[in-house]
């Protein structure tokens, strides 16, 4: 059935296109044979991937990052069944709309944190609560995720996490009250973080 679809995509105008596309996530969707669905919407920090397993959200990707490159080390990591699939994620998407607009201050997804570990991903549970609008230093996250002798591991975790945004690393700055690095850039953090405060 898969290939059949795959063999009517050749040679037809972009609504029937679509069309194929949709019934080939729904018929891999119900065959189990899609364990990753993706798509990217546009923001204020620039185009985003978004990736789901049937877990959650598993990863959000920065443009900079390489969205091919992401989807790629997804397939290593979780599986290579992978497809673009924009209406599972159409709730992610929905609340990142609403979080740019102002109109949200907490996520409400499933999250799938299997592409952190140990005290990474102590690290990535203590930034979702971190309040909307506050900060906290890279010594006091490592503090509240149990190490506070690891100050540079909890600085790694958050320039690793793979769900930014979502999971708010961006509320982490340095002791000085700087910012410090963000995987979506310099620029993208304060972004975020004079979004946050300007209400």
């Amino acid at each position: 059935m898969i290939s059949e679809l795959f063999a009517e995509l050749s040679d037809v105008d972009e609504e029937t296109t679509a069309r194929l596309r949709s019934r080939l996530v729904a018929t891999a969707g119900a065959e189990g044979l899609l364990d990753v669905g993706y798509r990217t919407v546009d923001s204020p920090v620039g185009q985003l991937l978004l990736a789901a397993t049937a877990q959650g959200l598993v990863r959000v990707a920065f443009h900079r990052e390489g969205h091919d490159s992401v989807l790629g080390a997804l397939a290593g990591s979780v599986s290579p069944r992978i497809l673009a699939a924009p209406s599972r994620l159409d709730k992610a998407a929905r609340q990142l709309d609403e979080y740019f607009a102002g109109r949200r201050t907490a996520f409400d997804l499933p999250l799938d944190f299997r592409l952190a570990r140990g005290f990474r991903l102590a690290v990535l549970r203590h930034l979702t609560v971190i309040p909307y609008g506050g900060t906290e230093s890279y010594t006091q996250v490592a503090a509240a995720a149990g190490s506070p002798r690891a100050v540079r591991a909890a600085g790694t975790a958050c320039a690793t996490n793979p769900l930014p945004l979502v999971v708010p690393c961006h509320r982490v700055v340095r002791s000085d009250g700087s910012s410090g690095g963000y995987r979506g850039g310099a620029e993208a953090k304060q972004t975020l973080l004079t979004l946050e405060t300007s209400k």
